[in-house]
């Protein structure tokens, strides 16, 4: 088994009892660098995640641990009460061998352990409505254990992120600057988006006169963030919590929404295969509000429709915005991926806008 030196460094920071017989790339993400480790103990074996975090993306990597440190302990304490098990339902910190919950290499690189959860997976594609259902309710349970967190005391992690204006104005600073030379040829997707500039209030807007509350949300609300439990078919996990922090119900409902009610992966490049599934879109609408059990206004249920196009529009926008500075936030796998993204991201919110009356019309259903 060969290990590179700077995983291994990482490996040898944490306390990890036994062992190691298998360490292979995990995941598919597009930040942080995943690894599955394998240990042989007394009785048998005991698996764990090692990901190092993105400094590039993630500027306060210690920040962000505190984070996700207070939420799972917050979690753990709620699962417990309500007879569960803490180790399946949430993420396991591993501590390092300075009692840390991250390990900082000689590079300077930040690097965290989970206890890997068994008999669980998480999938990338909706399989059936019991998957997106499942998923559905997990998100909708986050939100009720954690209604009482404060939080306002969590980090931003990433500054700004669902600040919708921002990142319009981010977008029309790329186009003008156009460092890659890229404008001229992605103008049609330039205009789409200016044309609804209005939308990108239409959420800040509410939050900041103080109609919506600040809640802890998941911001990566994606299917494959949930694990669902092998035996049972149910969702048991939210996982992926490095972007937890204040934010609105309606963002994490719309990123869900926008990733797993498409008829099409984030990248396809045949437009024409690209809708919103009004089946698929009731199918989470119902199981969200059910796992959120009452935790949420009135109002924030009604902007959930609107929550599923703007987080849609703002993905769109992002996407343009890393294409047109060199891709330097997404991986990319091939040429203009993250143009590929974007198209798909911004005919999604065209069949959006069009479908709202139904949209709407499914939650009040569910209300």
């Amino acid at each position: 088994m060969e290990i590179n030196e700077k995983v291994q460094e990482a490996i040898d920071g944490f306390k990890l009892p036994g062992e190691l017989n298998e360490c292979v790339v995990y995941g598919n993400g597009h930040i942080n660098d995943t690894y599955r480790l394998t240990y042989e103990i007394p009785n048998g074996t005991k698996r764990y995640i090692l990901q190092r975090m993105s400094k590039s993306i993630f500027k306060d990597p210690v920040g962000l641990m505190e984070n996700i440190g207070g939420v799972t302990s917050w979690l753990r304490k709620k699962i417990i009460a309500n007879g569960g098990d803490p180790e399946r339902e949430t993420l396991t910190i591993v501590k390092s061998q300075e009692n840390l919950p991250y390990f900082r290499d000689s590079k300077g690189e930040y690097w965290r352990v989970y206890l890997f959860i068994e008999g669980a997976t998480s999938y990338d594609a909706v399989k059936d409505d019991n998957d997106f259902y499942q998923s559905a309710v997990s998100f909708g349970h986050f939100q009720r254990l954690l209604a009482d967190y404060p939080a306002e005391t969590l980090h931003e992690t990433i500054k700004d992120f669902h600040n919708t204006p921002d990142r319009l104005e981010k977008f029309k600073k790329a186009v003008r600057e156009d460092v890659c030379g890229r404008a001229a040829s992605v103008q049609k997707e330039i205009n789409f988006i200016l044309e609804r500039e209005e939308l990108t209030h239409a959420l800040y807007d509410l939050q900041q006169e103080g109609k919506l509350p600040l809640r802890v949300t998941h911001n990566d609300t994606k299917l494959n963030n949930i694990m669902i439990d092998d035996e049972t078919g149910k969702g048991i996990c939210v996982i992926e919590l490095d972007t937890v922090m204040p934010g609105l119900a309606a963002h994490d409902f719309g990123d869900s929404v926008r990733f797993g009610a498409s008829t099409a992966a984030e990248d396809e490049k045949d437009l024409s295969k690209v809708s919103c599934d009004l089946h698929l879109f009731e199918v989470y609408a119902k199981g969200f509000i059910e796992g959120c059990g009452g935790a949420l206004t009135d109002l924030e249920i009604e902007t959930l429709p609107l929550g599923a196009i703007l987080m849609t529009f703002e993905n769109g926008i992002r996407f343009l915005t890393d294409y047109l500075e060199g891709d330097h936030y997404f991986k990319i796998h091939r040429e203009g991926h993250n143009l590929d993204r974007c198209r798909t991201q911004l005919t999604l919110v065209k069949d959006m806008q069009e479908k709202l009356p139904q949209m709407n019309e499914i939650i009040k259903k569910y209300q």
